[in-house]
């Protein structure tokens, strides 16, 4: 299946439309059936760098992240007392409610999110991310310009790590079912947009930056799901 890029319906919606807030708390159950913040947090726990309690703050990122809910789960299965980390979640919409700044508060994890684009961000960004998330995100992008932003991802963090649609048959049959667990038209049509438009093989690592210092690993993860780690080789 060739990959093919399309327009996603929710990008086009306004922050408040209902079809809009339908369509994430669609997507909030499919990464959680998809198992998503296991993927990411599992890949965490395998690659971030040494933490000490009252060192300085891990610095973790996650580009479109939407309402921050999922990065909410990742941090409750991996907190870890007396380790403080400073997260940054970076959207083109504000969409983090009081409610979960506070859960990531009692986990000792600082929240600021930053309503931009993600490639203005990471061009300003100083090189002091230790891990990089994205999810969910990088099928947006057709090759040249995805090509562009892990350009500047590579040059700001020590770790990538992402959790995408797998483009594949299945994946494929899957995303027409939708309607099945009552998601809204708009998720119906983007779930068919994002597996065509998403990953397979070592498309992202052929996408990476080749300079010979980070060790890749590009998998399917889950059923539907294609995992992407990239760290720097010590």
């Amino acid at each position: 299946m060739h990959r093919t890029v399309e327009m996603e319906l929710l990008d086009d919606l306004p922050a408040g439309d209902s079809r809009a807030i339908r369509s994430r708390s669609d997507l909030r159950r499919l990464n959680y059936i998809m198992g998503h913040a296991a993927i990411l947090s599992g890949a965490l726990r395998n690659r971030a760098p040494a933490v000490v309690p009252g060192a300085r703050p891990l610095q973790l990122v996650e580009l479109g992240a939407g309402d921050g809910t999922l990065f909410l789960e990742l941090a409750r299965r991996c907190s870890i007392p007396g380790v403080r980390v400073d997260v940054t979640l970076v959207d083109r919409l504000n969409l983090v409610s009081p409610e979960t700044r506070r859960a990531f508060a009692t986990l000792d994890w600082t929240v600021e999110s930053v309503a931009t684009d993600v490639f203005i961000w990471l061009e300003q960004r100083a090189p002091t991310i230790d891990v990089l998330f994205a999810n969910l995100f990088l099928h947006h992008f057709a090759d040249a310009r995805l090509e562009t932003l892990l350009q500047l991802a590579e040059a700001r963090t020590q770790v990538f790590v992402a959790c995408e649609p797998r483009r594949s048959a299945r994946a494929l049959w899957a995303s027409r079912m939708l309607w099945l667990i009552g998601c809204n038209a708009v998720t119906q049509h983007d779930a068919v947009v994002s597996v065509r438009a998403g990953f397979s093989g070592r498309e992202l690592s052929s996408l990476w930056p080749d300079n010979g210092g980070w060790v890749m690993n590009e998998r399917p993860a889950g059923l539907f799901s294609h995992r992407f780690v990239a760290h720097r080789n010590a």
